[in-house]
């Protein structure tokens, strides 16, 4: 028959509570370690996006994407492909869109191209400083919203629709206010009925672009790759559990040493 005294319940108690710590640690170290690994993982992962971003920016451009393409268009195969379109500017239908660049704060200018087979695809036509706002606002509302003009030939990097705005900031349509390139919004806002789900930054970065306004080419192409960093942190707090475990158990081995000697 087990007698209950108080020394017992308090061996029971320990027990229990070194069972508790043991499960912890075992979840913690299996944890670290799986985080740790998926940060591996992504880290090769992003290093084959950089390649691969890099092949498609410095590639030959290619036909944009046909209307029937568009479905298969995703980030992982078409994001920063360098492409080529030709078609007619809708200038009424243009839009400025909040941007920060290396030549300071300002506007993007997007205006839709008018192609062949009756689709229409946004092009980002490149950066105005905020002292030309006036000057371009104007221009567009003088312009005729449909595609007039000479045929011109677009060459850019396809980029991938910007939804809802920026950071805290929602896109306003009905006050013409934008914060990102947010392809369907802005096409619903214009009217535009067959629009590409995606846009295009004309110019490429590197090469030559004429002093004026709008600027092109200031696409930034950088990836963040802190992957190995975080890897690291996450088996350095695998290991953490693992030293605190030998201290526990060396502690406990001391004490009961301790115990029987007395």
């Amino acid at each position: 028959m087990m007698v209950d005294t108080p020394r017992a319940r308090e061996r029971s108690r320990s027990t229990f509570v070194k069972a508790v710590l043991a499960i912890a640690g075992i979840a913690l170290f299996f944890a670290f370690i799986s985080l740790g690994t998926w940060q591996v993982q992504r880290r090769a992962w992003k290093l084959d996006l950089i390649e691969r971003v890099n092949e498609r920016v410095h590639s030959q451009p290619v036909a944009v994407p046909a209307q029937a393409l568009w479905p298969q268009v995703t980030p992982d195969t078409h994001e920063y492909l360098a492409v080529q379109a030709q078609g007619q500017w809708m200038e009424g239908r243009s839009v400025l869109t909040q941007a920060v660049t290396e030549l300071g704060a300002g506007f993007w200018l997007l205006t839709p191209l008018q192609q062949a087979d009756g689709t229409q695809l946004l092009v980002n036509r490149g950066f105005i400083p905020a002292q030309e706002r006036k000057a371009v606002t104007e221009r567009i509302a003088a312009a005729s919203p449909d595609a007039a003009g000479d045929t011109v030939t677009v060459t850019g990097l396809l980029r991938l629709s910007e939804p809802k705005g920026g950071f805290m900031r929602e896109n306003a349509p009905s006050e013409d206010r934008w914060h990102s390139r947010d392809v369907q919004a802005i096409a619903q806002a214009k009217g535009l009925d067959r629009v590409a789900p995606f846009f295009v930054d004309q110019g490429v970065p590197g090469q030559p672009v004429a002093a004026t306004w709008p600027r092109a080419g200031l696409t930034v192409i950088q990836f963040t790759n802190t992957h190995a960093v975080y890897a690291l942190t996450w088996y350095g707090l695998a290991l953490m559990v693992l030293g605190a475990a030998w201290l526990v158990v060396r502690h406990e081995k001391r004490k009961q040493a301790r115990h029987a000697e007395a």
